[in-house]
């Protein structure tokens, strides 16, 4: 892409050079050119594009949820809201669900009926559920017609449509009954009925259900496109695999940004002010709970006075519950997230990470015995830290598991259990098991 050449031709107004090479670029070189645009030079090109042209650019640009409301500000409002209207539905929704209520009005109003009609529709499902994500731009048959009348329909109504590698087929009340792929019916004769040809075990998904389970499904079966049904199985529209695309880096990022403990990063915050507001809230709870672990060892201020050299090896302790507890946490989290964990019982997970937990501390706690006593001379110094660091590893892979296994049984967000707030936690369990055994063990201590 030469985009020193258009750029030219946008500066020289020299819109017939413009359109014969920017037309020619995929809509996907069109966008990224578009976006690193300046302001002025981005309005010559509403002018060189039509409302269609634009739509098929839009599609496909990168930018923030926040800056959609300024390029469209950019535009005339009806070429904005024909562009909208030519652009596919479920992609226009995505554009409106970031603007002001009366913005969104103002656009549908302009629309063209049908294309306003079909946003409506879609506008009134619940943000991350299959309805909200779905598409309208489907082709639909009949069970009760030749191959050669779906060939025709197929015909006139592929170029609207978002994807035409599956036709669904409905019966008189507009049922889903099955579903038959385009090769499926190029190969069959011209004569023979839908009905005889289709494959009736279709799988759909409900129009309320999480876009989570939305993309485990379709991952699990490998469909291009998957039909969209209410309660009583009428077809509603269809979710295809770019939109699944979209929606698992959504969720990647979601849950990326919760094991990070930050509310929201989904936008890069170019202001401080606004950055730090998300991440306050986070850092406050763990401030919180950092202290409360700082008044345990004030607890044991009376065994660290009389044996010193416990408070070298409080960091070590710690960070080592921290680290073995957020490894059994992304493996829970993991097998939570890929659905891995229906497929075994929650019970055979935690025996295998309490298995985990007792070799990988075994060997951690036999390595640090024995630098302990080389390095202090002290062997029963060695044996406190290496029983330490067996029972806390042993206890915060349990944790690192464990909890994240009950917040999903009580519905909430595994992802929550983030590396902060599990690493937190298990400092506290090993401060605990630390300072308990040596305020036990104190008179095996040398001072």
């Amino acid at each position: 892409m030469n985009s020193a050449l258009l750029k030219q031709t946008l500066k020289n107004e020299d819109m017939v050079t413009f359109r014969e090479e920017f037309l020619h670029l995929h809509p996907y070189d069109q966008a990224i050119f578009f976006q690193n645009l300046h302001e002025d030079l981005r309005s010559t090109i509403y002018h060189y594009l039509s409302p269609e042209e634009m739509a098929s650019l839009f599609e496909n640009l990168e930018i923030e949820e926040a800056e959609y409301k300024d390029v469209l500000a950019e535009m005339n409002p009806t070429y904005a809201a024909d562009m909208l209207s030519n652009m596919y539905a479920d992609d226009a929704v995505d554009v409106l669900n970031e603007l002001d209520k009366d913005q969104v009005a103002s656009y549908l109003t302009i629309m063209d009926d049908e294309a306003a009609d079909e946003i409506k529709e879609l506008l009134h499902y619940e943000e991350y559920t299959a309805g909200s994500i779905m598409t309208t731009e489907f082709i639909a048959i009949s069970k009760n017609q030749t191959v050669r009348s779906a060939m025709f329909i197929l015909k006139n109504e592929a170029p609207r449509a978002e994807t035409i590698y599956y036709l669904y087929v409905i019966d008189e009340e507009k049922h889903l009954v099955g579903v038959i792929s385009l090769r499926d019916l190029i190969v069959s004769h011209d004569d023979v009925m839908i009905s005889e040809i289709m494959y009736d075990r279709v799988v759909s998904v409900s129009v309320g259900e999480d876009q989570e389970e939305v993309v485990k499904k379709m991952k699990d079966y490998n469909f291009l496109a998957v039909p969209v049904v209410d309660f009583q199985n009428h077809l509603l529209g269809i979710i295809t695999v770019d939109d699944i695309m979209d929606v698992m880096e959504e969720e990647a990022s979601d849950d990326y940004s919760k094991l990070a403990a930050v509310s929201d990063m989904d936008t890069l915050d170019r202001n401080p002010i606004s950055a730090a507001k998300k991440r306050l809230p986070w850092l406050i709870i763990l401030l919180f709970l950092g202290m409360f672990t700082a008044s345990l060892i004030g607890k044991f201020e009376e065994t660290l006075s009389k044996v010193a050299i416990l408070a070298m090896f409080i960091p070590l302790i710690a960070g080592m519950a921290g680290n073995t507890g957020t490894q059994a946490l992304a493996v829970a989290v993991r097998g939570i997230a890929t659905g891995d964990l229906q497929k075994e019982s929650k019970f055979k997970l935690l025996i295998r990470e309490a298995g985990t937990g007792l070799i990988t501390g075994a060997t951690c706690g036999i390595v640090v015995t024995l630098v302990v006593f080389i390095w202090q001379s002290d062997f029963f110094l060695g044996v406190l830290v290496g029983v330490s660091i067996f029972s806390t590893l042993f206890v915060a892979t349990l944790a690192g598991s464990f909890i994240p296994l009950i917040m999903h049984r009580f519905k909430i967000d595994p992802a929550v259990a983030s590396g902060p707030f599990i690493t937190t936690i298990n400092d506290i369990i090993s401060i605990l098991i630390y300072f308990g055994m040596a305020t036990i063990f104190m008179n095996y201590l040398a001072p």
